[in-house]
């Protein structure tokens, strides 16, 4: 049997990728990768020349079945995602788990992840949380909201920056304004900014300075 390792890569900075990760995709006989045309340019940087392979959600379950087959064939094969842990609201889960049921052997190298920093530098409770990724943009999101209204627990999304005013506005209406919100947005970038306060103040500071970049937003839980 061959081994699948899920290999994190920097959402900003290249200085956070490691060195067991940099080892691990070049003794890889396959990289999957969620872009190879943005893998590349990070393989490229560390001088990694191994084979590439498209693994994202438009075609993960057409080729996971070749994928198995060459595991089992043997070979060590890597998971990358254009940024960040795959798995984490990107492709991976799918092989991970054919993997666990096939008897293959899975390693998650520690790394970089989006929601982490953004959490600790909020401000907020971080001792307990619940991530919820990306919310749907039109059917079942409500209903998400709405099962929410409740959570005591810190909240973690991801949001696009052209969606951001609109979903801080939701938030508001149904959490109230008065809620506490930190919105980081360029994680490990040069124009990385962590915007705190309540949802009110926040939807006023985006409202007048247009959001631009990866954005993770970090809601407070309703007080017990």
């Amino acid at each position: 049997m061959g081994k699948l390792y899920v290999v994190p890569t920097p959402v900003g900075n290249l200085e956070d990728m490691t060195l067991r990760a940099i080892r691990v995709l070049k003794e890889a006989d396959l990289v999957l990768a969620e872009d190879t045309r943005t893998s590349g340019v990070l393989l490229k940087h560390f001088e990694i020349k191994n084979a590439m392979q498209s693994y994202h959600k438009f075609n993960e379950h057409q080729v996971l079945d070749s994928i198995i087959q060459r595991l089992k064939a043997g070979e060590t094969i890597a998971l990358v995602s254009d940024a960040g842990t795959p798995g984490i609201s990107d492709p991976g889960f799918l092989v991970v788990r054919e993997c666990v049921r096939n008897g293959i052997e899975v390693q998650c190298l520690p790394g970089a992840t989006a929601f982490v920093p953004a959490l600790v530098a909020s401000g907020l409770p971080d001792e307990r949380f619940c991530f919820e990724g990306f919310l749907p943009q039109k059917k079942g999101r409500m209903t998400r909201l709405n099962a929410l209204a409740e959570e005591t627990r810190t909240m973690i999304f991801y949001e696009s920056p052209y969606r951001l005013v609109k979903t801080l506005v939701q938030f508001a209406a149904l959490f109230g304004g008065e809620r506490k919100v930190s919105v980081c947005r360029e994680i490990s970038k040069i124009h990385e900014e962590s915007v705190r306060g309540t949802l009110d103040e926040v939807i006023a500071h985006f409202t007048e300075s247009e959001p631009k970049g990866e954005i993770v937003i970090v809601l407070a839980g309703k007080e017990n």
